[in-house]
């Protein structure tokens, strides 16, 4: 993919190989996601596009090559939501908008473009999946971070949420953002780029990276 004229950096992929396991299973990858743009990866289930997000967010080393930015210039949310179920809605955001420093949008903001608005004040814990997807995706609007990496992001929405989601996914690129996701659903996303794994699958394991496990994250 190539640049836009934004200051801010985007996503920057050279010879990376991906492990799950122990075992490479992705090689070869070289890609760039300037601001403004969206790459979307494809590939039958098990090809890798969830380790591969897992490594670019920093969750897990690569077997080789190279990622820019550094994890905490980026925001990942992937299958779990990690909300806190004791807090309210409204809290949950206000504990993320103050883990990042105040660097991201006002919480009222978040609730309103996800929806959540009449739910503020409802524990966290009563939410239900969908809900719950909703209050985890806004916390990518309290982060500050301008590269969303986002693992199948509407998974337990239904299409009014979807087309919410969409939106915001929208004017975030539009303001100069950049995303490279996995979805199994048409978001609408002109221009957007696609990059198939199928083609970077490793013929052969490399050897096995220390640590090649990392660490479970919901959310950066």
């Amino acid at each position: 993919m190539g640049t836009a004229a934004h200051s801010e950096p985007g996503l920057a992929v050279a010879g990376l190989a991906v492990a799950r396991g122990g075992l490479t299973i992705l090689r070869g990858l070289d890609f760039r996601v300037g601001p403004g743009e969206a790459l979307i990866l494809t590939g039958p289930n098990g090809v890798g596009k969830t380790s591969l997000l897992r490594t670019l967010a920093g969750l897990q080393p690569p077997a080789a090559g190279t990622v820019s930015p550094a994890p905490d210039r980026l925001a990942y949310a992937g299958h779990a939501d990690a909300v806190k179920a004791t807090l309210t809605v409204a809290e949950n955001l206000a504990f993320w908008a103050r883990v990042h420093g105040g660097a991201g949008g006002e919480v009222g903001d978040a609730l309103a473009a996800l929806g959540l608005g009449d739910l503020a004040a409802r524990p966290a814990q009563s939410l239900s999946a969908g809900q719950r997807r909703r209050l985890g995706l806004a916390r990518l609007l309290l982060t500050g971070r301008r590269l969303w990496l986002l693992d199948e992001p509407t998974v337990s929405l239904d299409a009014a949420s979807v087309a919410l989601f969409a939106a915001l996914l929208g004017r975030h690129l539009a303001g100069g953002g950049a995303a490279a996701l996995a979805s199994h659903i048409d978001l609408g996303l002109t221009g957007a780029a696609r990059l198939d794994l199928s083609p970077f699958r490793a013929l052969a394991p490399l050897p096995a990276v220390a640590g090649a496990g990392g660490f479970d994250e919901a959310f950066l």
